[in-house]
């Protein structure tokens, strides 16, 4: 072994103990003149190793170092040069495989590393030199920012033609995504694995090539190129990495140089539950290697975070609990956010984590992990099983929408309604939810609105903006015809029960989810005190909660930021509520900010007013409802979810997030209900919710 650096710069010590991030400037192929390339492979096993380019001789390639590493320099190399490199094995047999650290693949089924020039001049320096300032000392990300994520397949999101294979370019579908994401109220675009993978129904989570951007949509540049339009029109942009397995593909790491270089050599532990090899993460060299992938993409196009995949599956044994946790592969992790932290500082790194592993998001410093976030799959199941009930199966689990509040402070949370949401029988959102397609999208709108308003970031996958109802299936183009006003209304796409009416197939009911959507979105932005606070205790308190004697599904909750203060008031049952009373400190008035149940949202309330069953209780022209006698409480708020008394907030700057503009804008005026002596009586429709600004 190596001790030191070589005359490149290359720390083989660090590369063989996993303390080595960047091994990429050192292995794959590099160009270093218009025609000439120097070319090194990781194979210590190997008998010998050759160079295979396209239409030219084999070239050998020689033993440097301590023998471990293959190298040669070749002349008459152009960027979009096709290679593989050929290995003898200790039988003497030979194997050909695809570059581990090459930085472009051929298009499936071909598989082929690509020579790949990365030179780019970046546009996003203001933007890069702000995330970073913005870091704290450990190069961790602020957590008191509004973050929105879209979570997109570039495979099915949008294509040019009818064919499966008609996709855009990387830099080709920059306009038209900035502008949709921009359009719905989205910050962040979250991309499904873009590192290259031989088969489009693992949607990318099984790779071939960890450093090579995938062929389908473009090349390595372009792919910067989108990175940088995006971070010019301030969307940040997130992709997904898979660090625990690899595909098992004969052309790929497995068995690289005749041994299980980069896998468990045993079956057990090293083929996972997809039939894909786990990466042996006891390794220094294995380490170093998925360490420098994770770095590669942060670095090199500067993304602004990893979502890393199948996390319990590095904390656990094969992912189960119940053999024990990987105490080696746990220090990797640990050690892996603390250096991409310190390498790309202000990045941000989340975790798909379903485990009840203590302390995901900790200091590790302190034990933790070190990731910023991680995915609140419990809030999830919890959340959409409540709204799968009818009414009196929900009066029996309310608690199920109290549970989250009760372990969210052991971490920092993202709500996620992935990808996952929207496959395998799951059905989407509207889907989910009870009753006929009416109901089904009021409740849709009120969940959206609960989710807004829950503590925590917040991740929507493409499709959820329009309220689409067919699952998500990567082979086929999301259903954009729903939104075309052009298109007469036709046969829902899944059928609706009998006797149920269909809205799936009319354009205007999904154009107006889509405007509830991005109204709500960019509400959520605009609103400090649905994030500046998600994850203090401070922000958030309990108004009201469902009685089950009173056959009342009213949740109520305050989100604060300061002296900014909202309450989010939901009915989730079919019947409306009236006279229900909220206990509102240190108030005069409730502003109504938005309804989900507003016309122009597809709903039965006139724009800027709450309209139970043809009776207005909030607008323009509503009476002035009498305050509930000081003392009255009601049935649903117990004691021990009354809102504290104390100071209104603390002195911070404020700024008005202007949540009424869009009714301002419409001619409509602020509707108010009361606060006296710290109580409010509210009337609500059913399966509606209410955003109030606490003044």
């Amino acid at each position: 072994m190596i001790v030191g650096k070589t005359k490149d710069g290359f720390d083989a010590f660090a590369f063989h103990t996993g303390d080595c991030t960047d091994a990429y400037r050192y292995f794959g192929a590099h160009l270093l003149d218009d025609t000439t390339a120097v070319f090194r492979v990781y194979a210590p096993s190997a008998l010998g190793v050759t160079l295979l380019l396209e239409g030219r001789a084999p070239v050998p390639m020689m033993r440097v170092g301590d023998g471990c590493v293959w190298e040669t320099t070749a002349s008459h190399v152009r960027d979009g040069l096709p290679y593989e490199i050929e290995v003898r094995v200790y039988d003497g047999s030979v194997r050909r495989h695809v570059d581990p650290y090459g930085f472009g693949m051929d298009l499936r089924p071909r598989h082929r590393s690509i020579v790949r020039s990365l030179w780019y001049e970046w546009g996003d320096g203001e933007w890069v030199a702000a995330r970073a300032a913005a870091a704290d000392a450990l190069g961790r990300p602020p957590l008191d920012v509004p973050l929105n994520m879209y979570e997109v397949n570039l495979a099915s999101w949008r294509r040019k033609g009818p064919g499966r294979t008609d996709w855009y370019r990387y830099d080709e579908v920059a306009d038209q995504l900035i502008g949709h994401v921009t359009d719905a109220g989205y910050n962040c675009v979250e991309f499904m694995p873009l590192s290259e993978h031989p088969l489009d129904e693992s949607w990318g989570y099984q790779n071939t090539g960890f450093f090579s951007p995938t062929s389908r949509f473009g090349t390595a540049c372009e792919l910067k190129r989108l990175v940088d339009r995006l971070h010019q029109a301030n969307v940040a942009c997130v992709m997904d990495f898979v660090p625990v397995h690899f595909a098992s593909d004969a052309y790929g790491l497995a068995d690289f140089d005749g041994t299980k270089l980069y896998e468990y050599p045993s079956p057990e532990l090293g083929v996972s539950e997809w039939g894909s090899h786990n990466f042996m993460l006891t390794r220094g060299d294995v380490q170093s290697f998925v360490a420098s992938a994770a770095r590669w993409w942060l670095e090199e196009f500067h993304f602004d975070g990893l979502r890393m995949d199948a996390v319990s599956r590095l904390l656990y044994w094969q992912g189960d609990p119940s053999r024990g946790v990987n105490e080696g592969s746990v220090d990797f992790v640990r050690r892996l956010n603390a250096a991409l932290h310190r390498a790309v500082p202000g990045c941000t790194l989340i975790a798909e984590d379903s485990s009840t592993f203590p302390q995901v998001t900790g200091d590790p410093a302190r034990g933790g992990l070190g990731f910023d976030y991680k995915w609140d799959m419990g809030w999830v199941n919890d959340t959409t099983d409540f709204f799968r009930k009818q009414d009196f199966e929900r009066r029996e689990h309310y608690g199920d929408l109290l549970f989250s509040m009760h372990y969210f402070p052991s971490e920092h949370w993202v709500l996620p309604l992935s990808h996952d949401e929207n496959v395998y029988g799951k059905s989407t959102l509207p889907g989910k939810c009870f009753g006929p397609w009416a109901r089904k999208f009021r409740s849709a709108r009120a969940f959206y609105l609960y989710m807004a308003c829950h503590p925590g970031k917040k991740l929507n996958f493409m499709g959820s903006e329009w309220g689409q109802l067919r699952e998500w299936d990567a082979r086929r183009l999301q259903d954009w015809d729903l939104m075309d006003p052009q298109r007469a209304p036709e046969v829902a796409r899944e059928t609706p029960g009998a006797g149920e009416e269909s809205l799936s197939g009319d354009p205007a009911t999904h154009l107006e989810f889509y405007r509830f959507m991005s109204e709500l979105n960019r509400l959520y932005l605009d609103t400090p005190a649905l994030w500046r606070w998600d994850f203090r205790g401070e922000g958030f308190t309990w108004l009201g909660i469902g009685d089950r004697a009173r056959e009342r599904l009213v949740f109520a909750f305050e989100r604060r930021w300061g002296q900014e203060r909202y309450a989010c008031v939901l009915n989730l049952g079919e019947p409306a509520q009236r006279d229900f009373g909220l206990a509102v400190s240190f108030a005069t008035s409730l502003e109504l900010v938005l309804s989900t149940d507003w016309e122009r949202f597809g709903g039965r309330s006139e724009d800027g007013c709450v309209d139970v069953e043809g009776e207005r209780f909030v607008g323009p022209e509503a009476p002035t409802a009498p305050a509930a006698a000081v003392g009255e409480k009601d049935a649903g708020l117990p004691a021990a979810f009354s809102p504290a008394r104390g100071d209104a907030g603390a002195s911070e700057g404020l700024s008005d997030p202007g949540a009424g503009a869009a009714r301002e804008g419409e001619g409509l005026r602020p509707a108010s209900v009361p606060v006296v002596d710290g109580w409010a009586t509210l009337s609500v429709p059913g399966d509606t919710g209410l955003l109030f600004r606490i003044r």
